[in-house]
This record gives C-alpha cells, structure tokens and sequence, in this order.
C-alpha cells in the first residue's frame, strides 16, 4: 500500500501504547491519560494507540473502547499520527474501525483473533472487512502468534490496505523469513517491545511498541535514536537499564504485565487506577520492592 512518506516514518518508530485509566467505580476515566500524552509526545513518541493490549483491549467492551478512540484523538490533538486498535468479534472490529476513522485515527491496528477456531483463510477474511470498514485507511497486523503459518501471513500482507506488521512473537529468525517472502513495502515492527528490539533490528525490523512510554518516554526514545543509529552496544546498555521493570510485567504468565505500568504509574503519582481481572491486581509485596526500587535508580520521583 502506497502511504505518505511521514507516515511510514513514524510506523517505523516508537508507537506508544496507552493504558486505559479507570476510577474508583471501575469506570473509564480517558482524562487521567492528558499528562501521559503530552510527556510521550514531547520525549519524541512517533505515534500513540488507543486500544492496545496495554490498554487492556479484551477487558474493554466495544462502547468503552469507541469512547477511548475518541478520547485519545482528543487528547493527542493531531500532534502525532494516533492507531486505533480493532479486533475481537468480527462485527465488533468493523465498529471499532468506523469509530477510530471518526475519532480521527490514521491508522488501524487489527489484533490478532484470539477464537480458537481461527483459521488461517478466514484471518485473512477477517482482515478483509476490517479493512473495508476502515474506509482506506492503512493497516498493521499485530500477530501475536506466528504458528498462523508463513503462507497465511504473506497472504495477509497481501490484503488491499495492509501497510505493516507489529510482530510479537520472539521469533526474529521466523521474522527474517516472513519478511523475505512478503511484498518489500510492508513495513515490519518489533511489537514485544524495548528488550526485543535490537534482535530485531537485526534482520530487518525497525521500530517498536512501548508500554514505558506511559511511565518513562524518555527512555523508548533514547533507546530507537540509538537503534536508527546502529548503536547496538547503546541500545542494549539502555535496554539493560530497564530490565528489571520488563522483569515484573513478565511474571505470572504476563498476567502482570499492564499492572506493572499501572503500578509504576501510581509511584509516580500519575495514577490510572486498577487494571481488571484477569489481569493480575495487585502486584504482589515483592513486586512493588522491584518496582520501586527500578524508578528510583531511573531517578523518577516517587510518591512516599
């Protein structure tokens, strides 16, 4: 798909996945996000998504979802591109679509289906639609899992539409292969984060998703000016630095992964309250030790 030529460039950066505040009545509270925003967008965060799995998608309905679109359009303010993430049923992805191409979106990230009668044809179907529905608008694949086959994923790639793909699963030698036999305007993005980045830089990705933007912007982007550098011993120095916060998000079969940023988001007196089960809530005594000890060597001030 033939896109603007800064839009591709900022597909190729950091794109910065949202949490998704809630208050004390577990509803959502889009407003909490406005400090969040305008720290990423002045660190030199390329892009910024609503609806990420660090937004806590599947513990959204699709109303709380078209809300949250809206409200990042308007909090972003057109100051860098914003995804929309889509996904769950098929009529549900098609109304997220329609509803992120309103709230201003430039691009749609479509999840990879979670049904577990997926089948790799009808992924490629499912992609169709939602590309339909988005009226033109350029597409990422976010692939979670790489066992859809090589053969689906260059027919996904194929969808009219289809601009890129955030690849998150840590197979970089099965990326290198994914991008060889896919058409070579897709755009490939590391979609596991800051510690799989270099790896992937390696053969032939560029960029990746963040969920420490929320918390510490300053970093994600200190760390893609290093990789656009070819610094590889930077990179993994800063990426080192951040570790142990990686470490906890990690724990309990990634089920502490969004309470990891949610915690770390209260520390620093930004709070966006709980995250919803199944997510893990919560973190656990030991947790919080790691968590805070991290942000106080990072040097981020720490309420009490």
């Amino acid at each position: 798909m033939n896109i603007d030529p800064n839009l591709r460039k900022s597909l190729s950066g950091i794109s910065g996945i949202l949490v998704t505040p809630f208050d004390a009545a577990d509803r959502i509270a889009p407003a909490r996000l406005r400090g969040i925003v305008d720290r990423a967008v002045k660190a030199g965060v390329h892009m910024l998504v609503a609806n990420g799995n660090t937004g806590e998608f599947y513990g959204l309905t699709t109303a709380e979802a078209e809300a949250m679109v809206h409200a990042a359009g308007e909090l972003v303010a057109g100051r860098v591109p914003l995804i929309g993430g889509v996904g769950k049923s098929i009529g549900d992805a098609c109304a997220l679509a329609k509803a992120s191409r309103a709230a201003g979106a430039q691009v749609l990230m479509v999840h990879q289906p979670p049904d577990p009668f997926a089948a790799p044809r009808g992924v490629v179907e499912y992609v169709r639609r939602v590309a339909d529905a988005g009226g033109g608008l350029p597409i990422m694949l976010y692939l979670r899992n790489d066992a859809i086959g090589l053969d689906a994923i260059q027919a996904l790639t194929q969808v009219a539409g289809v601009a890129g793909v955030k690849w998150a699963s840590p197979t970089p030698m099965r990326l290198a292969e994914a991008i060889r036999r896919c058409p070579p305007e897709i755009v490939w993005v590391d979609g596991l984060a800051e510690p799989w980045a270099p790896p992937f830089y390696a053969v032939g990705a560029r960029g990746f998703t963040s969920g420490l933007i929320n918390v510490w912007p300053e970093q994600s982007a200190a760390i893609h000016r290093a990789l656009d550098a070819g610094d590889y011993a930077e990179a993994g120095r800063l990426v080192a630095i951040m570790a142990p916060f990686e470490d906890v998000r990690a724990e309990e079969l990634n089920g502490a992964n969004v309470t990891g940023v949610k915690a770390a988001l209260q520390l620093i007196g930004e709070d966006c309250g709980p995250t919803r089960p199944p997510s893990a809530w919560p973190l656990t005594d030991a947790q919080q030790k790691k968590m805070r000890e991290s942000l106080q060597r990072w040097g981020l001030k720490v309420a009490g």
